[in-house]
């Protein structure tokens, strides 16, 4: 299930950041330019979770958290460049969720978002993911087809997740490595090859016909198991 989160923030270099980083997670990023907009925005629904800055021109964003909080139960999580203590207990104390300061890595965030709501909205946070007779369980991390269960290791695990999560589309080795939190340890696409091979051995796909190799452009998972 694709959560949908709105980002309040005057900068749009953050939004298209935030947005490359969050969408292949399952994360749909919505972008309010200033507080008004998002208010606006949040009330008319449709909205999981808040991203919100503080530091806006006009109105400010623990102003726009006073004005959600007096008719939004909406998951709020703080994301500003002022950090010190005493911003973040106003902002805790004005009902805020969470509350990150820039700098900020997105896979910090993501977590951040995904904590948040885990207490407010659980069933917007996927516990498992199924594609054909594939099953990932990803609070357990564990991986099975049909009644077997399959030894995958952590790496193989995520690279898997990944492809599950977009079955049916294509992922380039680049964006597979990032996804699966490996971004940070720059390999050759040699190496992905190698794990991709492994894991088809794993899912008995000797063939190639589920995880599929899209020449010049990454691999695809099927939804449908050949």
């Amino acid at each position: 299930m694709t959560v949908r989160a709105l980002l309040i923030d005057d900068d749009p270099r953050l939004a298209e950041l935030l947005r490359a980083y969050l969408e292949p997670h399952g994360v749909s990023l919505l972008h309010a330019a200033d507080g008004p907009t998002g208010l606006q925005r949040t009330r008319e629904g449709g909205v999981d979770v808040v991203l919100l800055d503080v530091m806006m021109p006009g109105m400010d964003g623990l102003e726009v958290l006073r004005r959600l909080r007096a008719g939004s139960s909406v998951p709020v999580v703080m994301l500003t460049a002022r950090g010190d203590e005493t911003d973040r207990v106003v902002g805790l104390e004005l009902g805020a969720d969470d509350y990150l300061a820039k700098p900020a890595y997105p896979r910090e965030l993501l977590a951040r978002i995904r904590a948040v709501l885990r207490r407010a909205a659980p069933r917007l946070v996927a516990k498992t993911v199924v594609v054909a007779d594939l099953e990932l369980d990803l609070d357990a991390r564990s991986a099975r087809r049909g009644r077997e269960e399959l030894p995958l290791t952590a790496l193989e695990f995520d690279l898997l997740r990944v492809l599950a999560e977009r079955a049916g589309r294509v992922v380039s080795r680049e964006a597979l490595w990032d996804a699966a939190g490996r971004g940070d340890v720059h390999v050759g696409e040699r190496t992905v090859d190698v794990h991709i091979s492994r894991l088809r051995v794993k899912l008995g796909d000797d063939e190639r016909r589920w995880l599929q190799t899209v020449r010049g452009r990454g691999y695809l998972l099927a939804k449908e198991a050949a």
